[in-house]
């Protein structure tokens, strides 16, 4: 891996997302300290902040009891995501979240590369085909498959923030991968205002489909188009499956993040 490139990379990853514009879709956002305290219109509390040394003059027990008392406040808030870093100074974090009632989940890998690198042709299966998608119909269709494809429950409230968020108008694309009119793999593209970045968030594929190339495609889709939008950097958080995709075409990993989530 080039190491000089991926710390550059870091650290635009830092200065040009880790602001406001790293939670679009907000109706709330409120301040504590060096956090940002973030609601979303599905019942979700997501907690972030920037590149800060958060140890530094800093009781970490009263700052997460604090933040997590902000939520409990608002009977709406069903979830609440930390979000951390692997590259953040934060120690006792996980010890004080874990005490706190939140559960360590999965490390994605922070990937950043050039949206050139993935816009390459990449062929489908036969009967496989490509499109993105704005109709109430087609996202509550997504919305499901990608519910199935990770293997959670069917839930409206995804469906309904991703409608809420299209009608915006903010750059939000929805993309999905259909076989004889059946949705079998899907993701989003989220240009970021101000900024050389889109994100690719949402991937899923179903199971049997797993294996065909077809996020690979869905993936230059998306990337072509950030391109056309003047994107020039794509940035992910890939889970162990879309990391070495990503990987075969140029992405860095720079670091890695472990949500923690709280659930009421």
């Amino acid at each position: 891996m080039d190491s000089a490139l991926a710390g550059k990379f870091l650290g635009f990853y830092d200065t040009q997302l880790r602001t406001d514009a790293e939670t679009p879709s907000a109706i709330r956002v409120a301040r504590l300290g060096p956090l940002r305290l973030v609601s979303f219109q599905n019942g979700r509390g997501f907690v972030t902040y920037p590149h800060v040394d958060i140890s530094s003059g800093v009781d970490l027990s009263s700052l997460v009891r604090e933040a997590l008392a902000h939520y409990e406040l608002a009977p709406e808030i069903t979830k609440v995501e930390w979000k951390t870093r692997g590259h953040d100074h934060a120690p006792g974090l996980h010890e004080e979240l874990l005490a706190n009632g939140f559960v360590a989940g999965e490390s994605e890998s922070i990937m950043i590369g050039q949206a050139s690198n993935l816009a390459v042709d990449v062929g489908l299966p036969p009967g496989v085909s490509l499109r993105q998608v704005s109709t109430e119909a087609d996202v509550r269709a997504m919305s499901a498959m990608q519910d199935e494809a990770f293997g959670d429950p069917v839930s409206e409230h995804q469906a309904e923030a991703l409608l809420m968020r299209l009608a915006t108008n903010d750059g939000m694309e929805l993309w999905i991968a259909e076989a004889d009119g059946q949705i079998v793999s899907a993701g989003r593209l989220e240009p970021v205002p101000g900024t050389e970045f889109a994100g690719i968030w949402g991937g899923g594929t179903l199971e049997q489909w797993r294996g065909r190339g077809i996020y690979r495609a869905l993936t230059a889709a998306r990337a072509r188009s950030a391109l056309k939008m003047g994107k020039t950097l794509i940035h992910s958080d890939s889970t162990e499956y879309s990391r070495p995709i990503l990987e075969r075409y140029g992405l860095l990993r720079v670091s890695t993040t472990t949500p923690y989530q709280w659930t009421r």
